[in-house]
């Protein structure tokens, strides 16, 4: 007998739909050049292209600026044509519940035993933090570039520059430490891969263990007593 793929089963459950997946690779893509085409001209490898310029064609410096403008696209379309989407990214974020310093507590250990404390968000309170964080670091990348193309010498000039090199120095492990959790390669977050790069479904095991609030709104007849 065919053996039935797991979602129809019932033992998963679509977290994000396919158009935020799509942005969401775009965007990471595009954040990606910006910081490999960065920190290449950051290290003075101006005179030598880079392998991504070798086969564009495309020098890195113009990588870089096409870049950051393209992410400057894809921001404004988010505010534009994603309100509400946006709407429920910042709500979510920006909350703070009781239990949310427990979780915080918990977490070192939790990444290996998969041990997370309950939190009530559609994020955990890692993910908020990162959130905020990388929101910041980026608005201040897209701004302080936009800057740099506009501004032509001076002291502003110098101070875009400043702004934008310290902001590239500390997205760059919050987002190796991202990258490191979305990928699963953690015991506590195997599995998380698939919410938002294979699929975007992920099992009922996999979300009660890390995000059961938001399991409980969006399935709520699983049982809330189960364990991994």
């Amino acid at each position: 007998m065919r053996r039935q793929p797991a979602h129809r089963a019932g033992t998963t459950i679509e977290r994000y739909n396919r158009r935020t997946r799509w942005y969401h690779a775009t965007v990471y893509v595009v954040v990606l050049i910006l910081l490999g085409t960065g920190w290449w001209l950051r290290t003075g490898q101006e005179g030598r292209p880079s392998i991504l310029a070798r086969w564009t064609g495309v020098a890195d410096t113009t990588l870089h600026t096409i870049a950051g403008w393209v992410l400057t696209g894809l921001v404004a379309v988010a505010i534009t044509f994603g309100l509400r989407a946006a709407r429920t990214f910042a709500v979510e974020t920006v909350r703070a519940d009781r239990g949310d310093l427990r979780w915080f507590v918990r977490w070192p250990a939790a990444i290996f035993t998969g041990r997370f404390a309950h939190h009530r968000g559609h994020f955990d309170p890692g993910q908020r933090v990162a959130n905020v964080v990388l929101i910041i670091l980026l608005a201040a990348l897209v701004a302080s570039g936009v800057g740099l193309i506009l501004v032509v010498g001076g002291p502003g000039f110098v101070w875009l520059q400043r702004i934008h090199r310290w902001a590239t120095y500390l997205i760059t492990p919050i987002l190796a430490g991202h990258i490191l959790i979305a990928s699963g390669v953690l015991p506590g977050y195997r599995g998380v891969a698939r919410s938002m790069h294979l699929g975007g479904r992920l099992r009922i095991e996999t979300a009660r263990r890390i995000w059961p609030a938001w399991l409980d709104r969006q399935h709520p007849d699983h049982d809330p007593t189960q364990r991994d």
